[in-house]
């Protein structure tokens, strides 16, 4: 009898963690939503808080005066080909490293945010230490969970973050030699501030044509309802300039109802609704808008280590393909080479976005800027 007793209760162990399974399968976006989203008030009106000095060094993480520039990183082996005689201005705007719930902004010198902050700068901005001098700025971010809901507290850290944005951009204006191009890059929340800074400082002046390109990697842009409105048009070929470049990587079988689901039921800034519209999607590969590429064409691939700090780099590892509603397939799950354990819900590969194509990224760059200069 206690022998029997024990292989029931082992039985019964095992139905739990097999219910335990099922259940977060069925509802793993739920799940990652509740423990993700702050339950706390948004607690900093932007209106009683003073804008931050962008003179002050200290408040960037990449600049070309910093010598502890995790920006100028290039991966093992890599050989990197010669800059360009005329340089490129960078303005790089790193993606969310604040994953608490306390609150709904990160504090400019939340330790830990920063440090993933230098790691995300150090193998997304890097693509770019080719084509010329990066500024990446510290901003007072919003939190990873105001991404997850669309309480009014969500759109309060956002607009809050944008205010350190700007203000960096105005900063990096003034420093920037007059006679460079300017590249725009920017990454997941990074390049949701920057559609606002291509709204509102670019479209309609003088300033666009400094453009070379503008990278708004890791975010939804609709080409019917968003795209009109940043004053820069989608890169439709390899080697164009003066335009947009945006993509958002998936593996098959994708499931991108957590993009969706937000996507449909929100508007442009104009009020034009977004529901139904392709994403814009610039094959990474290629440089050309809505096509497909095999693996041989990807000319390398980061395979960062688990902690991000480093990174070993393998050609011909990952396809692309623009799949009809904009997003970029990546083929099969099983088919791609070893990654640290940041796969989002629905084989989201958002946190790889750049290291992925990081060697085409330069590619582009670097054949974008030559066609910016007429060369």
């Amino acid at each position: 009898m206690p022998a029997r007793r024990f292989l029931w209760i082992v039985a019964g162990i095992v139905m739990l963690f097999v219910l335990a399974a099922v259940g977060y399968r069925l509802f793993e976006k739920q799940l990652f939503k509740y423990t993700m989203v702050p339950t706390v008030a948004f607690e900093q009106p932007a209106a009683k808080i003073p804008e931050l000095d962008y003179k002050d060094r200290g408040l960037w993480i990449a600049r070309p005066d910093r010598a502890d520039n995790p920006a100028l990183w290039t991966p093992t082996g890599f050989t990197p080909s010669p800059a360009p005689a005329q340089k490129a201005a960078i303005f790089f705007i790193h993606p969310t490293s604040f994953l608490e719930t306390s609150r709904w902004n990160a504090e400019i010198d939340h330790a830990e945010s920063q440090q993933r902050a230098r790691l995300f700068v150090q193998h997304q901005a890097s693509a770019f230490n080719g084509v010329g001098d990066i500024w990446a700025p510290k901003y007072r971010q919003a939190t990873f969970g105001a991404f997850l809901t669309t309480q009014a507290d969500a759109e309060k850290a956002l607009a809050f973050a944008y205010r350190d944005v700007l203000a960096a951009f105005e900063e990096f204006l003034r420093q920037a030699p007059e006679d460079r191009p300017i590249i725009l890059a920017a990454h997941s929340q990074g390049s949701l501030h920057l559609t606002r800074l291509l709204r509102e400082r670019v479209a309609g002046t003088p300033l666009a044509k400094r453009i070379a390109a503008a990278y708004v990697i890791g975010w939804p842009i609709s080409t019917t309802a968003d795209l009109k409105l940043l004053g820069l048009p989608a890169c439709e070929r390899a080697g164009q300039s003066g335009c947009i470049i945006a993509w958002q990587s998936f593996s098959e079988p994708a499931d991108p109802k957590m993009v969706t689901d937000v996507y449909d039921a929100s508007v442009s800034p104009n009020g034009e609704r977004r529901a139904g519209s392709p994403m814009l999607c610039v094959n990474p590969i290629t440089g050309n808008a809505g096509d497909e590429a095999p693996a041989s064409g990807n000319l390398g691939t980061l395979l960062p280590n688990a902690e991000l700090t480093e990174a070993t780099m393998q050609v011909g590892a990952v396809p692309a393909r623009c799949a009809e509603n904009g997003f970029l397939l990546i083929g099969a799950q099983e088919a791609l080479p070893e990654l640290p354990a940041y796969v989002l819900p629905g084989n989201n590969y958002h946190v790889f976005d750049y290291a992925l194509f990081w060697a085409n990224i330069r590619a582009d760059a670097t054949a974008r800027l030559a066609s910016f200069r007429g060369s």
